[in-house]
């Protein structure tokens, strides 16, 4: 029999998420992203759920390059653009988009003969400091490409540092207009948080990305409150359970003792599934549709919680990780991260069951 361990993929709460990122934006083109695959959820597996998108952004080229492969006709921007002058053929071939952030990649856009020019959104540093061109290069950038032959169309872009914050959009969006004004090429501003907070914001291309999977981009708005739901859900069960005495300990390093006589269940997930090591005694598991805490180092495979507030469950009895009941920014919160990291590092040994209207399909 198989391990009691896999991820449930909602493609239904996908479709209903993409809805509402659509609902918050009227009059934008939505690119739903989808990098790393597809935040843990599988960037193949959720396709049809994203039918309603306009587009999508990704960083890998070998993932843009098997979705055309896999027929998909809408556009596909490679939001880190290209790495090296001989990947433009490619992007020519398969009529994908591409950011531009610097110097070196103009150079090679000008220099390049390919047998179809390419859509390029010119991407402007606005206060991240990470990818971008200074707001006074932006100019002088677009006239460059828009006099170089590879160059169909340009757009004009950039991401917010601080969009999760009442008071973070202001400074970067007069940055933004500074160093585009003038110039007459549509827009892409608005991330997940952008698309929530800052209806100011606008833009002719929104980017949602944490959203679409049921998390938030807030530290204190929960996805329940923004009309989230979760698309991934972690699931389980209890594989056995010890019974502690006051002051036995249990898992590695005797990292948690009992302070009295209470059971302890034991549940087939661990660090080599995606779960996080660093996960610290109290971290929330559901047990039995109730709430519990983890007790005792999460190992490779294991992890062990008090079953105090469930006197009912037994060996066989169902666990959630994370998803249905108990939010992945509930856990991420607890083990000091974000709900980002634990959806993105499902680990494939994890068998994924997808779930849609009528159909269940296992994947081993």
């Amino acid at each position: 029999m198989a391990r009691p361990l896999f991820a449930q993929i909602n493609l239904a709460a996908l479709r209903a998420n993409l809805a509402r990122a659509r609902a918050a934006a009227p009059g934008a083109k939505v690119l739903a992203v989808v990098k790393a695959n597809a935040y843990g959820h599988g960037l193949t597996r959720v396709l049809p759920a994203l039918d309603d998108a306009d587009g999508l952004a990704l960083v890998e080229l070998d993932a843009a390059s098997t979705l055309r492969e896999r027929h998909y006709t809408r556009r596909i921007l490679l939001i880190e653009g290209f790495f090296e002058e001989r990947e433009l053929p490619e992007l020519s071939q398969r009529r994908l988009a591409t950011v531009v952030h610097n110097e070196e990649q103009t150079a090679m856009l000008e220099r390049a003969v390919l047998p179809r020019p390419l859509e390029v959104f010119v991407k402007v540093n606005t206060g991240m400091n990470r990818l971008g061109f200074a707001p006074g290069a932006v100019a002088r950038t677009c006239e460059r490409l828009a006099n170089a032959p590879s160059v169909a169309a340009l757009r004009l872009m950039t991401h917010l540092s601080r969009a999760d914050e009442d008071d973070g959009v202001a400074e970067p969006l007069a940055v933004f207009e500074a160093a585009c004004r003038g110039l007459p090429y549509p827009r892409s501003i608005a991330n997940s948080a952008g698309v929530f907070r800052h209806a100011e914001v606008g833009g002719d291309f929104v980017r949602p990305g944490i959203m679409l999977y049921g998390a938030t981009p807030f530290a204190f708005d929960t996805a329940e409150m923004l009309g989230l739901a979760p698309v991934m859900t972690l699931r389980s069960e209890l594989i056995a359970i010890q019974s502690l005495k006051a002051n036995d300990t249990a898992g590695y390093g005797a990292s948690y003792t009992a302070s009295r006589p209470h059971r302890l269940g034991v549940v087939a997930c661990g660090y080599a599934d995606g779960y996080p090591r660093h996960a610290p005694n109290g971290t929330p598991v559901l047990v039995c549709g109730r709430k519990v805490r983890i007790a005792g180092r999460v190992s490779m495979d294991l992890i062990t919680v008090d079953l105090t507030e469930v006197p009912e469950a037994r060996v066989g009895s169902p666990v959630v990780l994370w998803g249905e009941g108990l939010p992945v920014d509930d856990v991420a919160a607890a083990a000091s991260t974000v709900g980002y990291e634990l959806l993105c590092a499902l680990a494939p040994r994890v068998r994924v069951l997808t779930t849609e209207v009528g159909r269940v399909d296992l994947e081993l």
